[in-house]
């Protein structure tokens, strides 16, 4: 007989307070304590993808926007799965997301989903207004 040891389910507050401290993580651009957040192996937005994978795409993020800042507006906890809407800032310098940069700041929508396994997020999903952006730098 085996049995498989996991952490005791966190409470809505603790992740709610989990989710504001990953939000902090990265507008402070500490991304490399992202594993005090994420397992090693997530699936992002359907795809399984590694952790240092994962960090290298937040680089990117602020590479091309080095004042990408992001602003939760809406947080609901729910069992194990945290959804959010946040209001994303910046001024891209270099092209990002298939986006040529134009001197403009951009303020675009973002809504994520997480579901959390053993005080990790463990699926991950996100969706970005990319066309808002894109009217943003054109106009």
């Amino acid at each position: 007989m085996s049995f498989v040891v996991t952490q005791p389910a966190m409470s809505t507050q603790e992740l709610r307070d989990f989710y504001l401290r990953y939000v902090e993580l990265a507008n402070k651009r500490e991304f490399a304590r992202m594993a005090d957040f994420a397992h090693e192996e997530v699936v992002m937005n359907g795809t399984p993808v590694k952790m240092a994978d994962m960090v290298a795409e937040f680089y990117k993020h602020v590479e091309a926007v080095p004042d990408l800042h992001w602003e939760i507006q809406d947080l609901v906890v729910e069992g194990d799965t945290i959804a959010a809407r946040l209001v994303d800032t910046g001024t891209p310098v270099k092209e990002w997301n298939g986006l040529t940069p134009t001197g403009k700041s951009v303020s675009f929508t973002e809504t994520a989903f997480y579901r959390v396994q053993d005080g990790k997020f463990k699926y991950m999903s996100y969706l970005m207004d990319t066309d808002s952006v894109r009217r943003q730098l054109a106009g």
